[in-house]
């Protein structure tokens, strides 16, 4: 029995170390700046302050910066602005 735990336990601490690699890595993409949440606080509007309150920061952050970066026209002359695809 206890030759059993010592194969497993290297193996389980292992895969739990890979498994909480992913997780660090998904939540490294989810993470904000300092500088920016700053940023945000200081020159945020009532409407992109409301947004962090609903819908939480990264959605409000993306509304300030497509309201701080002048819009771009596309090729079809329709206005382009930087949202996330499948989002409205």
């Amino acid at each position: 029995m206890q030759g059993l735990a010592v194969i497993l336990f290297p193996v389980l601490l292992m895969l739990f170390a890979l498994s909480m690699e992913r997780v660090e890595v998904r939540l490294r993409q989810l993470s904000v700046r300092e500088q920016e949440v700053e940023e945000f606080l200081d020159q945020a509007s009532g409407d992109e302050v409301a947004t962090l309150a609903h819908d939480g920061m990264p959605h409000a952050l993306q509304r300030f910066q497509n309201r701080r970066m002048p819009r771009r026209r596309g090729s079809s002359g329709r206005t382009v602005s930087r949202i996330h695809p499948g989002r409205a």
